[in-house]
């Protein structure tokens, strides 16, 4: 927490704003539109429900197809279930470690008319900013909107705009792990002001303006407590603080961990400023003689948490048999990333002494691998 975060609460409490609606719910939705640099902004339970409300003010409906990043947490894709859409999962490129835009590409190739996606998903990894650009040329080609889901890039930037403001919708998290919090939250944003007047409407059990309880259009339970809202706005006063601290930590791993032979950390794509929400890297196991399993219990047994990177979507039982466009008929670049993919721990308020924990163990852990090869 930031400190700051108990004034809003109580104002709050003084107020009797304790509903999913008041000031500190408006001044939230204003602080974020202002800091990203878009007309206006929703604030709701979760990302996972700003992309359900994304997806429904689209039109996406039962049979329809949505293209997703494969390599993302499962939250990106599910809200496409809810509407009885059909996901099709798009994998990575090297550069970012997000949605290929090659593989895209032949994923619209291979869609008949008539199946031509209702949107398309794009996810920033980790922090780091997908290619845009290409991304966009490609849906703005066959008219498909596109939903930027930047739940863990708020304070990234791509070629100088904020990371979530490209698709026709951008979505935030809140999370307890994400670079700011309101312990469970996010926001969807727009330029189309009219639209998103029809997201609080939908978010709020989409009830008519009637004196009595009306309804002609099912609903969601979605708006953010006026309580956490207080916690988001003091969070985001120190947003950019929280990106300083995260893009100083990997700064250091890379400069202590970068010079091993066979460890690889994840790009950062020119004209871009990744947030570096999470450090990550790759291991290449015939180079360091250690693979990410081995790493990761060597880190467990020293109370570290690490993780692997994220399971692409296309491997997910819950969606076995789902179509999946590779990089290319050679690279599957999402399966090679979470095969080999590391995460370090990476919170803003670690200690410089915590991370030295950190990378003196994996330090450790390769050299003793090293000297053994080196004895034989």
């Amino acid at each position: 927490m930031s400190g700051n975060e108990q004034k809003y609460i109580n104002e709050a409490f003084e107020t009797n704003w304790i509903a999913p609606l008041g000031p500190n719910v408006d001044e939230f939705e204003k602080g974020i539109a202002d800091y990203v640099g878009v007309n206006e902004a929703v604030a709701v339970s979760s990302g996972t429900a700003a992309i359900h409300l994304a997806l429904s003010l689209l039109g996406v409906k039962n049979g329809d197809k949505v293209f997703c990043s494969s390599l993302t947490f499962v939250a990106s894709a599910n809200p496409i279930i809810y509407q009885g859409a059909e996901p099709v999962f798009i994998d990575s490129e090297p550069e970012t470690w997000n949605m290929s835009p090659q593989a895209l590409e032949k994923a619209f190739k291979d869609t008949s008319p008539e199946g031509i996606p209702k949107a398309v998903i794009v996810v920033n990894l980790y922090g780091q900013s997908a290619k845009m650009d290409e991304i966009l040329s490609i849906c703005n080609r066959y008219s498909v909107p596109v939903i930027e889901d930047a739940a863990e890039s708020l304070g990234s930037t791509y070629k100088g705009r904020a990371s979530g403001t490209f698709g026709k919708f951008g979505i935030y998290s809140f999370n307890g792990n994400k670079i700011i919090t309101t312990s469970g939250g996010g926001m969807l944003i727009s330029n189309d002001t009219e639209v998103l007047r029809r997201a609080r409407f939908l978010a709020t059990q989409a009830r008519d303006p009637a004196p009595h309880y009306q309804h002609s259009t099912i609903g969601f339970n979605y708006r953010l407590s006026n309580i956490l809202a207080g916690v988001g706005r003091a969070q985001l006063h120190v947003l950019e603080n929280r990106v300083e601290a995260r893009r100083l930590i990997f700064k250091r791993y890379y400069q202590e961990l970068a010079h091993f032979t066979g460890i690889y950390f994840m790009p950062e794509l020119k004209n871009t400023h990744s947030n570096r929400w999470l450090t990550a890297l790759t291991i290449n196991e015939q180079e360091t003689g250690i693979s990410v399993k081995e790493l990761l219990q060597i880190l467990i047994e020293e109370n570290i948490e690490a993780r692997p990177v994220w399971k692409p979507l296309h491997m997910q039982p819950i969606f076995e048999g789902v179509k999946y466009y590779p990089h290319n008929e050679r690279e599957n670049i999402s399966e090679h990333l979470f095969e080999n993919g590391l995460c370090l721990p990476s919170g803003s308020n670690m200690t410089e002494e915590d991370q030295y924990r950190v990378i003196n163990c994996i330090k450790k852990a390769i050299n003793q691998v090293n000297d053994k090869k080196s004895c034989i």
